[in-house]
């Protein structure tokens, strides 16, 4: 996958690349940084510094690009104006605090291309729905030349068409081949979660998985993840794990038969948004168990690569029913698929080609431009223009926006 690139100077404001403490942004971001360098370009990783990740630091420092962390929005923009304006791209990420603020900084200070990397965009259009401009407002949408999507299918027309994005893209979730990978244990548990508790999951952890606990006295579960009240009454044989950091996960899953894949509930109703449990799983080349979903089957292919499951009858049917032979196949059929497609390293390179087309796309708008300023009025370039842009532009794009979302775009 290796190929010589050109040296770019990359910014990206993210959630968290330090903590991995109740959320997944840190271990994308990690992957995606980690390849980007390896690739050989040159990134910042800006964040800042809020109390509750400076306590639960896993990653203080992490060991590729360099990572920096800021205060206050003043504090940003007095360290960091020159790095975001000499850069050839910057991102913002979801969930940045003061998002809005930091997104319309950016736009005004960025030189090269301001992205907009949506790790939440269900979560995020649900939000701009009910008019919550915690960390992207619709006056910012346009203004960002790439949005970046965790989703894809319809979803992406929406942002185009809706909101005025000049360029959705798919840019899904991955996994770190290195990190994650098979492991010779003997499983603790027949079937295990990884996650943290949110209300819209629970009734389908409970339906899933306590259910077929409950109908399985001899079988045995784990739940882990932090965030769970204490009023959760859990199935005797279901145990309970707080947070763990990334470096525990792969042995984690390693040590299940199977996992269970839960999907919230803003994604289910979008569809095309795998969580980065569902790829880092499948790397481990842990059979998953997961709830149904639009575009499911675009990533995996069903009872072949991955379980689906709509009822505890049906997980314990699973359970009781897939051969040791058949289990462990399936678990290597998804492994291949990840890393034949679902890798940081894909990611990374689909990140450089967005932007490189991005830049041309604007390269030749502004030469454009500038050539229908010199002609007399009534000239010929306006005859080329369609509704959709040049047919140009929309040729190339055709030839782009497939990279990096698996069988989204056959």
């Amino acid at each position: 996958m290796e190929t010589e690139t050109e040296r770019m100077r990359i910014v990206i404001l993210g959630l968290s690349i330090t903590s991995s403490w109740g959320n997944g942004h840190a271990t994308t971001y990690r992957g995606l940084v980690r390849e980007l360098v390896r690739r050989g370009h040159d990134v910042l990783f800006l964040e800042r510094d809020v109390p509750w990740y400076a306590s639960n630091r896993d990653l203080p420092r992490p060991p590729y690009g360099r990572t920096e962390l800021y205060a206050s929005l003043e504090d940003l923009r007095d360290r960091f104006s020159g790095e975001v304006r000499r850069a050839d791209l910057v991102v913002v990420g979801s969930y940045v605090p003061q998002g809005v603020e930091v997104g319309a900084w950016v736009q005004r200070t960025a030189r090269g291309v301001p992205a907009f990397y949506d790790i939440d965009t269900p979560v995020t259009l649900a939000k701009l729905a009910r008019k919550d401009f915690e960390y992207l407002s619709p006056e910012l949408v346009p203004g960002y030349q790439l949005y970046l999507s965790f989703t894809g299918g319809p979803t992406l027309q929406f942002i185009e068409h809706e909101l005025g994005s000049p360029a959705a893209r798919p840019l899904y979730c991955s996994c770190d081949p290195e990190l994650y990978t098979p492991q010779q244990r003997q499983p603790l548990w027949d079937l295990g979660y990884l996650g943290t508790y949110s209300d819209d999951r629970q009734p389908v952890l409970d339906r899933l998985m306590l259910e077929a606990a409950r109908a399985m006295p001899s079988g045995r579960f784990v739940v882990a993840g932090p965030q769970y009240p204490a009023s959760i009454q859990w199935p005797a044989n279901v145990s309970r794990v707080e947070h763990l950091a990334p470096p525990e996960h792969p042995a984690f899953y390693n040590s299940q038969r199977f996992t269970l894949n839960v999907t919230r509930a803003d994604m289910v109703r979008a569809g095309y948004s795998p969580s980065v449990r569902l790829f880092e799983a499948a790397a481990c080349g842990v059979p998953i168990i997961s709830d149904d979903w639009a575009g499911l089957d675009t990533l995996f292919v069903p009872g072949k690569e991955i379980l689906i499951s709509h009822s505890g009858e049906e997980t314990l049917r699973y359970l009781r029913e897939v051969s040791e032979t058949e289990r462990q196949a399936m678990g290597m059929k998804a492994r291949e698929r990840v890393l034949a497609e679902h890798t940081a390293a894909h990611r990374a390179e689909t990140l450089e080609q967005y932007t490189r087309a991005v830049s041309r796309d604007g390269n030749r708008r502004a030469s454009r431009r500038s050539s229908e300023a010199r002609l007399p009025r009534g000239g010929g370039a306006r005859a080329l223009r369609t509704r959709g842009g040049t047919h140009e532009d929309r040729g190339h794009w055709n030839g782009v926006r497939g990279v990096g979302g698996g069988h989204l775009f056959r």
